[in-house]
């Protein structure tokens, strides 16, 4: 397995590693050494091999700039760097197959080095028929108009000329996968009937057991509240003002028990005086929250996403950044979430928002059906033999 060092695409594969290695299988895992990654990748029972990484960290958000050039090419620059070095981790211990993060561009040229199947895991929508001409050609457009964005293709192009991929469309490189596995239910994919089913297979949420995260339960008083839980996940959390807008709407709200998480780059002070209905944090066991919240504000990741639909629990989406806005706008098209731009975000349109979806039968009725759909993809078992099938 290779990744980067990011939650949002170490933590969808992490059950499926799990399940491989008690089935025997011995996987390693190429991963950098930031954080706790290391210890999580051991702690699934994978054998964690350690390599440097150039990408900005969750600690500098605003290293990733502001325009697409920004976003897209720290990931070349972080792969030419370390394809050597990854490519020396595995000498004399080639694997018999490959899984490979969207992120992770070298799995890719040391598949096709090594003469090994190589299945790529995605832990957000994929690319359907018609993609490239209804989303990613003015994208293209914009980056090949600059002078930066022509040298970052052509760098593209002399990479993978010299990895022996000549054939290889640098945007099909990672889009394009010979068989990939969606770690999202199909109903968060746009356009799902024109992805292509012989390329790749949706096999929902593989959540698994995370008791080793902790549990979560309302503190003394709390028992028989509604409970809310906030959350913009593990990167775009500087948004101290929006957390105040959330106490705020549900501070010392009749009925209502506040679950807020702040990330690392705030702190409880400078929310000013908490309500006496709110716990505040900078990590939370989210889906032990999640199966007894009734109602989840979330920025609409694909992990926030799928584990909403996973435990039927309403959403107010405030995305942030990437694909967010597009999860956010099918949650809504759904029926089990209400969209609000962060810009709008009041503590007024917060809590009507919250208090609309939570007394709407039909958005219950919605999030129970769209619930047993994700548990009827599969998940991990599915994963895993779909996974053994290629290695056979």
């Amino acid at each position: 397995m290779f990744s980067i060092a990011a939650h949002g695409h170490v933590h969808p594969s992490l059950e499926i590693i799990r399940e491989l290695v008690a089935r025997g299988h011995r996987v390693t895992y190429a991963i950098p050494d930031r954080g706790d990654f290391v210890a999580t990748v051991r702690g699934v029972g994978a054998e964690p091999r350690v390599y440097r990484s150039v990408l900005p960290t969750d600690e500098e958000p605003e290293a990733w700039g502001t325009e697409v050039i920004d976003n897209v090419e720290p990931f070349l620059n972080d792969a030419v760097r370390s394809l050597g070095e990854q490519a020396a981790l595995y000498e004399g211990d080639e694997p018999d197959l490959v899984l490979q993060d969207i992120a992770a561009y070298p799995a890719r040229v040391l598949a096709h080095r090594w003469g090994v199947p190589i299945v790529q895991l995605s832990p957000t929508y994929v690319a359907w028929e018609g993609y490239e001409k209804e989303v990613a050609a003015p994208l293209v457009a914009e980056l090949k108009a600059s002078e930066r964005g022509r040298a970052y293709y052509a760098r593209w192009r002399a990479w993978l000329d010299e990895n022996g991929l000549p054939d290889m469309a640098p945007d099909h490189f990672m889009g394009r996968p010979d068989h990939g596995l969606v770690l999202i239910p199909r109903a968060l994919q746009p356009h799902a009937d024109r992805v292509d089913p012989a390329r790749y297979t949706f096999v929902g949420a593989c959540q698994g057991d995370r008791s080793h995260q902790g549990d979560w339960a309302p503190p003394a008083g709390a028992e028989g509240r509604r409970v809310l839980l906030v959350s913009l996940g593990s990167t775009f959390t500087k948004q101290p003002a929006f957390y105040r807008a959330c106490l705020d709407a549900f501070g010392d709200v009749p009925g209502w028990h506040v679950v807020l998480q702040i990330g690392r780059h705030v702190r409880p002070e400078e929310l000013g005086p908490l309500p006496g209905n709110a716990e505040v944090h900078p990590w939370v066991p989210q889906l032990a929250i999640l199966r007894r919240a009734d109602a989840f504000v979330t920025h609409a990741g694909a992990g926030g996403a799928q584990e909403g639909l996973a435990t039927a629990t309403p959403m107010v989406a405030v995305p942030q950044a990437v694909d967010q806005f597009g999860n956010a706008d099918t949650l809504e098209a759904l029926g089990v979430a209400v969209q609000l731009p962060r810009e709008e975000a009041t503590p007024k349109a917060l809590r009507e928002a919250v208090e609309r979806l939570v007394g709407d039968p039909e958005v219950a009725a919605r999030c129970a059906a769209l619930r047993a759909e994700t548990l009827a993809e599969g998940g991990t078992t599915r994963a895993a033999d779909l996974i053994e099938a290629r290695l056979r």
